[in-house]
């Protein structure tokens, strides 16, 4: 790993002379003031948690870098971190020093001056769990309490390390290894007061999706909470139990969720408010995908993509939303959720709000779950209104049979995991959006498969739903989107050019700073959208961005690194641009460093093999790799983590041996062999020839 240290410009008077830009009265109310606690009242110039403070608004109260002044915004340093593997953390920073982590966890603790690597601590994490990832073995961030720094790891371990030394205080594991379901952590862990709050990914493959709680000093678990119901019908004796009844109600006696969890894992936002000692947990899709198959087209099945609110002290039920009952679209409430108190109606509300995958934009009481408003950001064909409850009419249109829907959103999401931002300046709400729309059926006679996206649906490979995809991509857009939370409508958009645009962070000097799909790092007024500066960063900043202050001068910090399951989608699509490996990248006013010059594009892809395997085992490899590969490799054999129409003569030699005995496990390629015989190897690898054979040339 290599830090840049580059030479800085004291701007200190141009600055003060430029930061007294007039604001218009705020539309949003002050958000009261926490108690004592530096989680919930950071100091301006830190950014000691992933939303910087308990209100998760992504809003620094620092000024020096404005409007007038955001132009001479430069490089201070750069660390090279060494992969090309996406890089989605949100850095922290307190002290002096930033915290970054990577994939697999690899954490590490930079002098905050000069990027001088103070320590790095790799946990180790079994390469094996890469294949439990569903976009990559990604890391979303670190947890901060004290002097220690917290990480989640992919297998399912918290560690807290002592924030000067990088050396493990405490570790202790939220789930077993060998369990009967596949979980990972992709998401950032979470410290509320004296308690760190973490979820699990895994609900594509099979999971009962769960909450829990421990002691930030020890470790100890202290609460775990359930968000599907006991699959053998019996108490778990944790703090769900009160609830179990009411979630199973609303499932099917029969189904394959008794079998795979029924999903509504927390893989990413969890939030808390201190003053209602209540913790937010944003839970995910369901599994099996297809109701049909989960439920028998049965029931709201609760609490799947939902927002349910637990007592921070017992993990006891309080309140819940759900966002879309009976969801199986592969739509997630995991998102950003952002606390504030707007003035709606005529009275001040405190106010949880989200834009989850669905396309709409959420504004509920944060103290009772009460639906206030929602509206659509995107074209959206799924909801035909809301009843006086709030709950969602779901048009008829979208339910699939055999019979193929086009849906949108897609299952990619109208707003996915990137980090959303609200300023109580401008009263805005700012987060990257993409409308698009996918093809939805269910596949006959489907049976789950153990490691494998359980989706349900016809699959990926299929050609007649392929086309319809490529009919459905005609909707796809992509902007930096403004909402106001109190009208429920847009105040203004920024079209992009490509899906994956990064997380948002916003400032008191009414400034949006996004990674976008350019490979550029830029800023935008907060108030009308105009794009003030852009920065070539040479990969795709897809991470959330944070400022602080040293020393007098502020700094803006962003990861670049292109990855994730938005790279999935664009190298999919072929649009990939060439990109260097991921970057840390830290930035302030009069920085004068330099990136070094961007790799040569690469050459084009190797000639593909002649195909020589009968139409039958081509039809037979296409099955396969829908349901085993496609969801690291891309649909229709297109981009993916690594474009296998693409594999050198020596990877065709050696694929059997990748795939059945884990030859690139360093990789995060892991063996296959439990689930795919050498005759489905043959038959996958004969797919993908005759896929780089059709394509050759293009």
């Amino acid at each position: 790993m290599r830090a840049v240290l580059c030479s800085t410009v004291t701007v200190l008077a141009l600055v003060l002379a430029g930061c007294a830009a007039t604001a218009q009265a705020p539309i949003a109310a002050a958000t009261p003031a926490r108690a004592a606690d530096p989680l919930a009242n950071p100091a301006p110039g830190d950014w000691p948690s992933d939303g910087r403070d308990y209100t998760a608004q992504r809003y620094s109260p620092l000024t020096q870098v404005n409007r007038q002044n955001v132009g001479q915004l430069g490089l201070a340093w750069y660390a090279d971190l060494d992969t090309y593997r996406g890089v989605e953390a949100t850095p922290l920073y307190a002290d002096g020093v930033l915290y970054n982590t990577l994939s697999w966890n690899i954490t590490t603790a930079y002098d905050a001056r000069t990027g001088a690597v103070m320590w790095t601590y790799d946990p180790q994490t079994p390469r094996e769990y890469g294949r439990l990832a569903c976009c990559e073995p990604v890391s979303r961030g670190l947890a901060m309490s004290g002097d220690k720094v917290i990480i989640a790891t992919l297998d399912g371990r918290l560690i807290a390390l002592d924030r000067r030394t990088g050396q493990p205080v405490w570790t202790t594991r939220t789930f077993e290894h060998g369990s009967r379901y596949a979980y990972s952590i992709t998401g950032a862990p979470r410290v509320f007061g004296d308690k760190v709050v973490v979820g699990q990914s895994g609900g594509d493959l099979g999971v009962r999706g769960f909450v829990s709680a421990y002691n930030v000093e020890t470790g100890a678990e202290e609460w775990k909470f359930y968000l599907t119901p006991n699959p053998e019908d019996r108490p778990d004796g944790v703090a769900s139990d009160g609830v179990n009844a009411m979630m199973r109600a609303t499932w099917s006696d029969e189904g394959l969720w008794r079998e795979l969890g029924g999903g509504a894992n927390p893989w990413d936002a969890i939030a808390y408010d201190p003053a209602l000692n209540l913790v937010y947990v944003g839970t995910g899709n369901a599994v099996p995908h297809a109701r049909f198959y989960r439920s028998n087209n049965q029931g709201d099945n609760l609490f799947v993509c939902s927002i349910v609110a637990l007592d921070a002290t017992t993990g006891a039920y309080r309140w819940h939303y759900q966002m879309n009952p009976g969801e199986e679209w592969d739509w997630t409430c995991t998102q950003s959720m952002i606390q504030a108190d707007l003035q709606i109606g005529g009275r001040i509300r405190q106010v949880l709000m989200q834009a989850p995958k669905n396309g709409f934009f959420y504004v509920l009481d944060r103290a009772t779950g009460e639906f206030i408003h929602a509206g659509a950001h995107v074209f959206q064909n799924w909801n035909l209104g809301f009843e006086a409850d709030g709950r969602p009419i779901t048009a008829d249109i979208v339910r699939y049979g055999e019979d193929q829907r086009m849906v949108a959103p897609g299952p990619g999401g109208a707003h996915n995991w990137f980090p959303m931002a609200f300023s109580p300046r401008t009263g805005l709400a700012y987060f990257p959006a993409y409308q698009s729309a996918f093809v939805y059926g269910l596949q006959r006679d489907w049976q789950p498969q153990p490691m494998r996206s359980n989706s349900g649906w016809a699959g990926f490979g299929n050609p007649h739903a392929a086309q319809l995809l490529a009919d459905a991509n005609e909707l796809e857009r992509a902007y930096l989107t403004a909402w106001d939370p109190v009208n429920n409508e847009i105040a203004w958009q920024v079209p992009l050019p490509r899906h994956g645009n990064g997380g948002v962070m916003v400032t008191a000097s009414d400034l949006v700073f996004e990674g976008t799909t350019r490979q550029t790092f830029a800023a935008f007024n907060a108030r009308t959208g105009q794009q003030l500066w852009e920065y070539p960063t040479q990969s795709a900043p897809v991470a959330g961005a944070i400022t602080y202050e040293l020393d007098g001068v502020q700094y803006i910090a962003i990861n670049a690194g292109w990855g994730g399951g938005a790279a999935q989608i664009e190298r999919g699509a072929g649009i990939e641009m060439p990109r260097a490996p991921a970057r840390l990248l830290v930035f302030r006013l009069g920085g004068t460093g330099q990136l070094p010059p961007l790799p040569p594009q690469a050459s084009a892809p190797p000639e593909p093999p002649p195909l020589r395997a009968s139409e039958a085992q081509v039809a037979r490899g296409r099955e396969l790799f829908g349901q085993a590969c496609a969801v690291c490799h891309g649909q229709n054999a297109i981009g993916g983590v690594k474009d296998l129409r693409h594999m050198t003569a020596e990877t065709h030699g050696l694929f059997n041996r990748i795939v059945r005995e884990g030859l690139y496990l360093d990789k995060g390629m892991a063996s296959f062999a439990d689930i795919v015989s050498e005759e489905d190897v043959n038959a996958i690898h004969a797919y993908l020839i005759a896929r780089a054979n059709e394509d050759w040339g293009r």
